[in-house]
């Protein structure tokens, strides 16, 4: 499949982001959102300092929101791969997914074979999803065929997991190159696009959002396969996962706005969003 030549800049990037977040919620859509804001949470742990000690307690934070009372829950945990199996443990029955990173996270600097060996060893261990970083160096050196070869073998080697593919738009920068790597990652299998690890400033971005968007529309208008979206990166206030809310919503429609089609990547988000429900 062809897609359509992409012109946005970043001034039509800016009004297109001023239209869609500017729409004013009533009181009952704004309850309904932050309920689904926090229902598409991946709950998330990435840090040199992690143990199995931090897990249980990542863990035990879902189950507690879970059993709270509030009929809602996370969509997932998000670890390093050493504590998939503990995770996977932990949550078992609940419904909430365990996903893990790959692909020499969060740089993308390793050989092929050995970033298959570790999404092959991420499944193996019992992850549900796997949110695989591609290569920027060679996506910015132009090498469109080496990224897109790149998430097809890493699809397959994920089995029956989900991959959320992680583009790090804020390495990417530019509107033209974010939408061609979007592009290669829908044509190779992504289940979820990702803005960036949270590891790279800057990380989530409405502009990098809307490229990834529209381009996931224009995908489902030719194939009809629905692939998720996946802001993550600083994204610790509701209000800043509100804008990403209406973005999704605006462009790609309200069907979109569940946990099998949009993510958010955060920590601290989670307790902020809860209190907010009633």
């Amino acid at each position: 499949m062809k897609f359509s030549a992409y012109h946005q800049t970043t001034e039509t990037l800016s009004a297109r982001i001023g239209q869609l977040t500017g729409i004013s919620l009533t009181d009952e859509e704004l309850a309904q959102a932050w309920k689904t804001i926090f229902s598409c949470i991946d709950l998330t742990t990435l840090e040199a300092t992690d143990n199995d000690e931090r897990i249980r307690l990542l863990c035990n934070q879902a189950l507690d929101f879970a059993g709270s009372g509030k009929n809602v829950s996370v969509a997932a945990i998000c670890v390093y791969m050493p504590f998939v199996a503990l995770g996977s443990s932990l949550l078992k029955n609940s419904g909430i997914q365990v996903a893990t990173v790959s692909c020499s996270f969060p740089s993308g600097q390793l050989p092929l074979h050995l970033k298959l060996a570790e999404t092959l060893w991420a499944a193996d261990q019992g992850a549900d999803e796997i949110d695989m970083v591609i290569s920027r160096g060679l996506m910015l050196a132009g090498n469109h065929d080496a990224i897109y070869e790149e998430v097809k073998a890493v699809k397959a080697a994920c089995g029956k997991a989900h991959l959320k593919v992680i583009l790090e738009t804020g390495e990417l920068a530019k509107p033209e190159i974010i939408r061609k790597a979007s592009e290669l990652a829908l044509l190779a299998g992504a289940d979820f696009l990702k803005t960036s690890t949270g590891k790279v400033q800057p990380a989530a971005t409405p502009e990098a959002a809307v490229v990834m968007l529209e381009t996931i529309g224009e995908y489902y208008q030719i194939t009809g396969r629905k692939v998720g979206f996946k802001p993550a990166g600083g994204i610790a206030e509701p209000e800043t996962a509100l804008i990403y809310y209406k973005l999704v919503k605006g462009i790609l429609g309200e069907e979109w706005l569940n946990p099998k089609l949009f993510r958010i990547g955060a920590s601290r988000l989670a307790s902020r969003v809860f209190d907010l429900i009633r």
